[in-house]
């Protein structure tokens, strides 16, 4: 829009004591904001009607033009080019777009739309709020070789409308976009997304399972070599590296494992970093190569009130081997066995068969065991049998046909023992036992003394109810054994061995023990001790009281003071309290003795 000055009429009466405002017009239509967006209009007024002499006033005002959504969006161009590789991954963004609206904040918002085109399908766009940009974005993979380039017609539009302005539309614009694809040397790709193969178990090494395929999809065309993704313990299958078959490595048993999984791996033999995966189940069919079985262990149990023809076991198989119809097994007895005049089998033809009796009557004493062979087959093709034989035992039963006792417990019936007197024979014999062993231990716990002594010194206890006189009271007992060594020399003998010889106590004479020296007495005594066969075998305690003689400090011993005299006076006791009353009366009568 074109810009225009603005002019601004100002008419103001101006009266004394009166305040008059002015009001300020546009004096153009169509005012444009993006043409200008400021004006500064400077305003007079004047008193005395503007007459001369009359007094004036002056103002500035800044006005500023708001915005209205009267542009539409213009794209600056009206085509546009964009390159894609074909190796661009799918949801990334591969391009941006962006028309231009003079208008500001809300005004200006648009979005962003693919009308039309045959690349509508493979590319979206969408809106970036704060750039107002067209993001394009890839929605499905781009393949040179199939379409090299693709046409989009984006539209912009205004998302916010003032229908005041609608004759100056349409508020949008459109602009055409032609995305080149770029050639990228990519990967072989393999026919199928994934495989699935089968062969038979116990196929010899070497049988072909499959073949799988993989093309060069660029123009170029190159060889693709082949090869499988394993451990070198894993390797079940090869594969061709030039046609990409695959053989069995290994015989394989559908019993142990039924499928396998491997995986193929294509490359180019001019690009090797260039590399293609693809996953391969192999399914191992089954072959009939194992016989059916027994289903269990089975236990059967006759009574001896069965009757013929009665049903005492149901019995079943089972086959480790795949039958696509189902499994279907056929029993029978062992022909290669006479007539067993006691049992017989019947095929229920359900893959069950049951047992039943011939005869009546079994006898546990007369037989407790029987032993019943039989044949199973299976409907394999070639048909495969196996053997077993039943273990049939003979047991007493009620009435009702529940197994009361089987052999085992008849042969203790028969001799007519219960099993409580059994456990109470049991029981009375471990306590005889236990009776023997106590008596036995309580004997040998009893010990005798090892030394014969008419009086032993370890038994000389005396037992005093008064209190004692102190160090001169010698009448209690003998201290002459104490000083004369000579004095206690009693020999004993051991009770528990008899000393062959008899050894002859040495003690020096009267006038050897006034010279003989205290380390020298100990140490014969010592030697004696040593030799005596009649001492105990084990560590004894030889005591000796004799302190020797001639002793240049004297005697310090207490023993002697019943013979001298002492000059201490004990009446201090009395002032010691009445626990002291009978020491100091004791004290005093020896005093008083003295005395006297």
């Amino acid at each position: 829009m074109t810009n225009h000055k603005a002019t601004l009429w100002i008419i103001l009466h101006v009266h004394k004591w009166r305040s008059i405002t002015g009001v300020i017009r546009t004096a153009l239509h169509n005012m444009d904001r993006e043409a200008r967006e400021h004006y500064s209009v400077v305003i007079q007024a004047k008193d005395m009607a503007g007459q001369v002499g009359g007094l004036s006033g002056s103002t500035t005002v800044n006005i500023t033009l708001t915005d209205v959504n009267d542009n539409p969006p213009r794209f600056p161009q009206k085509h546009y080019q964009l390159y894609v590789p074909e190796s661009a991954q799918v949801g990334s963004a591969v391009g941006k777009i962006k028309a231009n609206d003079a208008d500001m904040g809300s005004n200006a918002d648009m979005k962003y739309t693919v009308i039309n085109g045959d690349g509508s399908g493979v590319f979206s766009i969408s809106t970036d709020r704060e750039t107002r940009e067209g993001i394009i974005s890839l929605k499905k993979p781009l393949n040179y070789e199939k379409k090299k380039s693709y046409t989009l017609n984006i539209e912009g539009a205004n998302t916010h409308l003032d229908f005041r302005f609608s004759h100056l539309g349409p508020f949008k614009d459109v602009t055409m976009l032609k995305i080149i694809v770029g050639d990228v040397d990519e990967p072989p790709l393999f026919t199928l997304p994934s495989y699935v193969m089968d062969v038979y178990e116990n196929a010899e090494i070497g049988t072909a399972v499959g073949t799988v395929t993989a093309q060069d999809p660029d123009s170029a065309n190159n060889v693709v070599r082949y090869f499988i993704d394993h451990n070198a313990e894993d390797r079940y299958f090869t594969i061709d590296a030039n046609t990409g078959t695959i053989k069995t490595a290994k015989v394989f048993d559908r019993e142990e494992t039924p499928w396998y999984n491997i995986t193929v791996t294509a490359s180019e033999i001019e690009s090797p970093g260039l590399l293609s995966h693809v996953p391969v189940g192999i399914k191992i069919l089954d072959v009939n190569d194992n016989p059916p079985e027994l289903a269990e262990d089975y236990d059967v149990v006759v009574c001896e009130n069965a009757k013929p023809n009665q049903v005492i076991q149901t019995i079943g198989a089972t086959d480790r081997d795949d039958f696509a119809n189902g499994q279907r097994f056929h029993f029978s007895l062992d022909n290669s066995f006479p007539l067993n005049p006691n049992f017989t089998l019947k095929d229920n033809e359900d893959n069950t068969a049951s047992i039943l009796t011939r005869r009546r009557r079994f006898s546990r004493t007369t037989q407790d065991v029987y032993y019943l062979p039989v044949v199973i087959s299976d409907g394999g093709i070639p048909s495969l049998s196996s053997s077993a034989t039943l273990v049939i035992r003979v047991c007493a039963c009620e009435r009702d046909g529940r197994v009361r006792t089987c052999h085992a417990e008849a042969f203790l019936s028969s001799a007519g023992l219960s099993t409580g007197a059994l456990i109470a024979i049991l029981l009375c014999v471990i306590i005889l036992l236990a009776i023997v062993v106590l008596f036995i231990t309580l004997r040998r716990s009893k010990k005798e003394p090892l030394i014969i002594s008419e009086e032993d010194v370890r038994e000389n206890v005396v037992t005093y109810d008064d209190e004692g006189g102190g160090e001169e009271d010698t009448e209690a007992f003998d201290i002459t054994a104490l000083r004369n060594p000579s004095a206690a020399e009693e020999l004993k003998y051991r009770r528990d061995v008899r000393p062959e010889v008899k050894p002859t106590p040495k003690h020096p004479t009267s006038s050897c023990l006034d010279s003989i020296d205290v380390q020298e007495f100990i140490k014969q005594r010592l030697a004696e001790a040593d030799l005596d066969p009649s001492v105990p075998p084990y560590d004894s305690l030889q005591t000796y009281a004799y302190e020797g003689q001639r002793s240049e400090a004297g005697s310090i011993s207490s023993l002697d003071s019943a013979t001298t005299h002492s000059d201490q006076d004990y009446n201090y006791l009395g002032d010691w309290g009445p626990e002291f009353k009978k020491l100091a009366e004791l004290y005093g009568e020896i005093e008083s003795e003295r005395t006297t």
